[in-house]
């Protein structure tokens, strides 16, 4: 098996859900009323979809090894990825042994160098990177988490991401992280009621669940660190992505501004080990927050993770369902994981990717065991009953 090539590699556009997870129909908690950069705008301040959050859809990364298996991977970036993994990326990949994925990353990467880096090519690169590892893991019948060193504890404790952290609690999670809804562009009316909503939140959990922010990019510096210093005294656990994700001088400054105690934590929208170094080496924050499916892959975000072990800081990858699972399983400094409230009202636990992958994991009383990972490769299916269109091919 370790001999076997790679044949093929397809890329399909999704819509609806899964993956995209902004793509939702109206009167979901992820599109209403949410701080974003650009809130400043009245046309786009209600609905992230109305700037186009959802415009790419989902990218549906197929490889095919020469008896037959096949290993897949969904992330973001819908036709335009579709074009680059179809029409770039399938040079490095076709003819390649299965097991050498590090010489394919390589390949991707530096061959895109010129016009990548960051963002819809650094997408494709991870999902071709996370649909080769599925494809070793099932040529092997191995889960991905044996491949890269095992699990270090028996399971994985969940956060979880939503409208309605009181009801997380009841849930079992450990912490509850709230979208940010009011902006700069409110003012100081606005950010009162933004206390005033966390203080009301804090009531309802008590003094020792974890409450945190997601800001989304959405501040400056002197509206983040106000920010942070009112929402102390309702004991935040962390502020999230407070500022744009280019500004690491904005973040090496506000982590010095903040309350003592009180985490910062970025890179949602950071890609590669190099923008990584750079938020490390800056001191800009507490918790990196890499996404497995935009960051690079799973390769690099091992890379990424051994930056920070190194640095003393935790790693706790934004969402991706189990592309990030059989990774934090596996890591002393990824104590705990995300898990995104993909119920349009917050108010029960369902697969974080459906209606896209079969099979997805999900915590029961804010947990996943780690023996629910072990199904070889990412141990999920893609529902092929959906309308998977390949508008590319070689």
């Amino acid at each position: 098996m370790a001999s076997a090539r790679i044949v093929d590699i397809r890329a399909f556009v999704l819509r609806g859900g899964g993956a995209d997870y902004h793509d939702q129909s109206d009167g979901h908690w992820i599109d209403d009323n949410i701080a974003t950069p650009m809130s400043r705008y009245p046309a786009y301040r209600k609905s992230r979809r109305s700037f186009g959050i959802n415009a790419l859809g989902t990218l549906v990364v197929e490889v095919e090894a020469d008896d037959g298996t096949i290993g897949f991977a969904v992330t973001t970036g819908g036709e335009p990825a579709a074009y680059i993994v179809e029409k770039h990326l399938s040079r490095f990949v076709i003819g390649q042994k299965a097991s050498d994925i590090e010489l394919i990353w390589d390949q991707m990467y530096f061959a895109t160098q010129y016009y990548g880096r960051k963002g819809l090519v650094v997408n494709a690169i991870s999902g071709v990177d996370l649909a080769l590892w599925d494809l070793l893991g099932r040529l092997r019948q191995e889960p991905v988490h044996a491949m890269i060193g095992g699990p270090v504890r028996d399971e994985i404790q969940f956060y979880a991401t939503g409208a309605r952290p009181d009801l997380a609690k009841e849930m079992g999670f450990i912490g509850g992280k709230m979208p940010l809804r009011y902006a700069p562009v409110e003012g100081n009316e606005g950010m009162n009621q933004a206390i005033a909503d966390l203080a009301e939140m804090r009531e309802r959990v008590g003094p020792d669940f974890w409450l945190m922010l997601d800001c989304w990019m959405a501040l400056d510096l002197d509206y983040a660190t106000r920010l942070a210093h009112a929402a102390a005294a309702h004991g935040l656990k962390w502020i999230e992505e407070a500022i744009s994700p280019d500004d690491y001088w904005g973040y090496q400054s506000l982590k010095k501004a903040v309350p003592p105690g009180m985490l910062v934590t970025t890179g949602e929208h950071e890609a590669t080990r190099w923008g990584f170094r750079m938020l490390l080496e800056m001191e800009c924050c507490d918790i990196i927050q890499p996404d497995v499916g935009w960051c690079g892959g799973l390769t690099e975000l091992l890379k990424i993770s051994a930056l920070a072990d190194a640095h003393g800081k935790l790693v706790i990858p934004h969402g991706s369902s189990v592309y990030s699972y059989h990774f934090v399983v596996t890591r002393h400094n990824s104590p705990f994981a995300e898990f995104l409230m993909m119920a349009p009202k917050a108010d029960e636990v369902v697969p974080m990717f459906s209606p896209q992958l079969q099979g997805e994991p999900v915590p029961q009383n804010g947990r996943i065991a780690a023996s629910a990972l072990d199904k070889p490769g990412f141990g999920v299916e893609l529902d092929r009953s959906l309308d998977l269109a390949r508008p590319y091919k070689p």
